[in-house]
């Protein structure tokens, strides 16, 4: 039985990807990491997870016993964690950003400087259901952002058959993917009974979305603005898309099919999603309709960001990294 820990274990992320590993018929949790909150029960921390091992100061030359690692750490601080892991044959899952992109002039322009860019290259996208193959002989693997896993579920299809000339991509998330740090923006008086659009013209996520569409041989410029909605975790994107020519529904529904009926976590909709769809799940729904007055397509998906957008999506990835069925573990 593959051993695993989860180095940031304390954060919203980190603990979900410990309670799924600790419930995992296949893998044994044996060590789960945290800063200020060393020293407490797991447990106690998230009762409702109820995962009874003690939160840990990381130090790698005690932990390194173990075959695979989640890492939830931030965008540049993972990057150190992860490089240590590597170089002692540990398999990471990274859930930062540090890892995401495959240009280190990409990733410096919109995050700063790298601190292990020798990486880049080796490290597999971790959208299962893009890049399957890859991940499963990976040594490192890149889980992607909650919105990029959305908006590439939405867009992959059309952007296979070079049906998108322009897309805006409108999302809206709740407060869980902020984090667990204090912050005033996601304070119930704040975002009680409010809707904001933040990060305008700018998310750190762009280039992530534009570099996976390039791949799949649309190059695009991508409008997206995410939006803070308040409930407590789920995720909605709404995607505008301008094709490169008239669609009918038959078609459309033909390109979604073709790609995801055999998908054990996507589900096609014949109404747009709702957020309460997919709670505590790792699903995304989606619904694709063409907009006959205006010709434009949308695409709309659902999906739980701490879920799907990222711990249950790690899990995904590990069960593929280690052989097995990825659906273990999780349905």
């Amino acid at each position: 039985m593959p051993r695993v820990m989860v180095a940031g274990a304390s954060g919203f992320a980190g603990a979900l990807a410990a309670d799924l590993l600790w419930r995992h018929p296949d893998f044994e949790l044996t060590t789960v990491t945290a800063r200020t909150e060393a020293g407490q029960l797991l447990s106690d921390l998230y009762p409702r997870y109820r995962v009874p091992l003690m939160l840990e100061t990381l130090d790698l030359n005690r932990q390194a016993e173990v075959d695979a690692a989640i890492v939830a750490y931030p965008h540049a601080a993972a990057a150190p964690v992860v490089h240590d892991l590597l170089e002692r044959g540990v398999r990471v899952v990274d859930l930062s950003a540090d890892y995401r992109l495959s240009e280190l002039q990409t990733y410096e322009d919109w995050y700063g400087p790298h601190p292990h860019p020798e990486h880049l290259q080796h490290a597999a996208y971790g959208l299962t259901e893009l890049h399957r193959e890859r991940i499963a002989d990976a040594a490192l693997v890149a889980n992607p952002g909650c919105y990029p896993t959305a908006t590439l579920l939405s867009l992959a299809p059309l952007a296979r058959a070079d049906l998108i000339a322009d897309v805006i991509v409108d999302a809206k998330q709740g407060v869980a993917g902020v984090g667990r740090a204090p912050n005033y923006d996601t304070h119930l008086s704040f975002i009680g009974e409010n809707l904001y659009p933040y990060k305008v013209a700018g998310h750190r996520h762009t280039p992530e979305m534009e570099e996976q569409l390039a791949l799949l041989g649309t190059h695009v410029k991508l409008q997206f603005q995410p939006h803070l909605a308040p409930f407590d975790q789920g995720q909605l994107t709404s995607a505008y898309v301008t094709p490169t020519r008239s669609v009918i529904d038959d078609e459309l529904a033909g390109l979604f099919e073709a790609d995801y009926a055999d998908e054990p976590f996507v589900e096609l909709v014949t109404s747009p999603p709702g957020v309460r769809d997919v709670r505590d799940t790792n699903f995304c729904r989606i619904h694709a309709v063409s907009d006959h007055h205006t010709g434009k397509l949308l695409v709309f998906a659902a999906l739980d960001n701490l879920w799907k957008g990222t711990s249950s999506q790690a899990v995904q990835n590990l069960n593929l990294m280690f052989g097995l069925p990825e659906t273990m573990g999780l349905s």
